[in-house]
């Protein structure tokens, strides 16, 4: 390897490593922003947050990625052209094409390492992150006993206490309702003290009681409406257990979120596509011999001539009169309830085609993604670097601003056209690689003006060029 490209790796890596993990925090941070209400307040354990921030981090690399891709191949050339490096590396007779040589086989060996991470990575990492979102969002608040207030995280039971010592165990003036037989407040225990303790397994609950009183309404003695039995049992001291299982993290099966097709790889989405496609067959298959099964005239008729004369079936009135008056109405409404049922279950068929639909597309959309990823990546690689030589401007000031401006540009693209592939406005390979199919024609006007040393940002030559362009109308004219 020459001196040169070595050179040029070293000034490409480093920028290129560090931004990508810039935009990975930035990613990360709107993570937390977005879900920090479902992650305050549970008690979880450091491990699970950094597993679940490592996860999610795992996910943000199909838009990391090129973002840094674009900043740090527009930083490089940038530098380069601000200190004029690549004037002196010109004037040696190396041309661009050359200087971006060991970069563009760089940017072929991302592109497919893009590839392999969201066709092998990815959905492993989307199972485990959403698997572990999930159990996250669904375990309840860590247990926080307040002074004062009633509490009722604990299911089947609403507990309030008085005051609570600075050991953080002592409690006074404890209240606890018993709702665990559904009756409403029949049941109610106070103690002037108490002790809070957990078992060592850290699975219940346990408050020792002194000097407190049990009231119970009766309600399971016979002919307790009439009489209303009441019991009042006092106590010394008393024990009573809270099950602290539902605050504690319960993982679910991660095989139940296996076929979800952003869980799966290039194989999978394509067996799982031909298969909803398989059972989207069916089903129009099946809504049209049921409407041909209710409509006898066309049952001998073979399907493509169903097809071509089914028109509008027009009622005559006259024809009820051909059948005796006292079955005119049970016809009718035979008629009008065939009619209804037959209209229900064609509703209900198209929509579930429609669901099945929109099934496909996703999948499809999640398909033609894993190719567009390592693809925009190496186009935002032939936006950046020319750019960069047009700009030659360095550091974080002027490139992250106009690499920020084309990737907004990129993302807004990407996503419209997956929200009109979801809908089934466009095709699904159109919506995705729609946003490709506008990157590659910048890309190449940029390289070629580059490569051309074309004064692209020169204000004096935009004049002059629009004042050849004035003139030539006036000599027209």
């Amino acid at each position: 390897m020459k001196r040169l490209d070595r050179f040029i790796l070293k000034s490409y890596l480093g920028p290129l490593v560090m931004t990508f993990f810039i935009s990975l925090f930035i990613l990360l941070m709107q993570f937390l922003w977005k879900y920090i209400d479902d992650l305050v307040g549970k008690g979880l354990e450091w491990y699970v947050i950094v597993k679940l921030l490592f996860y999610a981090s795992s996910t943000f690399v199909p838009l990391a990625l090129p973002l840094s891709i674009l900043l740090s191949s527009l930083m490089m050339f940038g530098n380069l052209g601000e200190h004029y490096e690549l004037v002196s590396i010109k004037a040696a007779g190396i041309s661009l094409s050359r200087i971006m040589r060991p970069l563009i086989i760089v940017s072929i060996f991302i592109s497919a390492l893009a590839f392999y991470f969201s066709n092998v990575i990815l959905p492993i990492a989307n199972l485990k992150f959403l698997s572990l979102l999930y159990d996250v969002r669904e375990k309840k608040l860590a247990f926080n006993l307040k002074e004062g207030v009633f509490y009722n995280g604990i299911e089947g039971f609403v507990i309030r206490i008085e005051k609570k010592e600075k050991d953080g165990n002592t409690i006074r003036s404890v209240m606890v309702y018993d709702h665990t037989k559904h009756q409403g407040n029949i049941s109610l225990t106070t103690a002037e003290w108490g002790k809070m303790e957990l078992s060592p397994d850290k699975r219940f609950l346990v408050f020792r009681l002194y000097n407190g009183t049990n009231y119970e309404e009766r309600v399971d003695l016979r002919g307790n409406e009439l009489t209303h039995p009441f019991q009042r049992t006092r106590f010394t001291e008393q024990y009573q257990m809270f099950d602290l299982s539902a605050f504690q993290l319960t993982r679910t099966d991660e095989s139940l979120f296996k076929k979800n097709y952003e869980m799966q790889n290039v194989r999978q989405l394509s067996h799982s596509i031909d298969s909803i496609k398989g059972v989207l067959a069916e089903g129009r298959k099946g809504n049209e011999i049921q409407y041909m099964n209710n409509l006898p005239f066309y049952k001998k008729m073979d399907t493509a001539k169903w097809k071509s004369t089914l028109s509008p079936v027009k009622f005559n009135p006259s024809v009820i009169l051909n059948f005796p008056a006292h079955d005119r109405y049970t016809i009718l409404e035979t008629a009008r309830n065939t009619a209804r049922a037959a209209k229900q279950n064609l509703e209900s068929s198209q929509d579930d085609i429609e669901i099945k639909s929109k099934l496909v597309y996703k999948h499809q959309i999640v398909y033609h993604k894993k190719f567009s990823f390592s693809i925009a990546c190496f186009l935002l690689f032939f936006i950046g670097a020319p750019l960069g030589a047009i700009i030659r401007k360095g550091g974080l000031g002027m490139p992250a601003v106009v690499s920020t401006l084309f990737f907004i540009l990129f993302w807004v693209i990407s996503f419209m056209g997956e929200k009109y592939a979801a809908q089934g406005v466009v095709p699904p390979w159109q919506g995705i690689w729609f946003s490709s199919a506008v990157l590659m024609p910048i890309g190449i006007f940029l390289t070629v003006k580059a490569t051309n040393d074309a004064s692209l940002l020169d204000i004096d030559a935009w004049i002059r060029f629009f004042s050849k362009f004035v003139k030539g109308s006036g000599h027209k004219s």
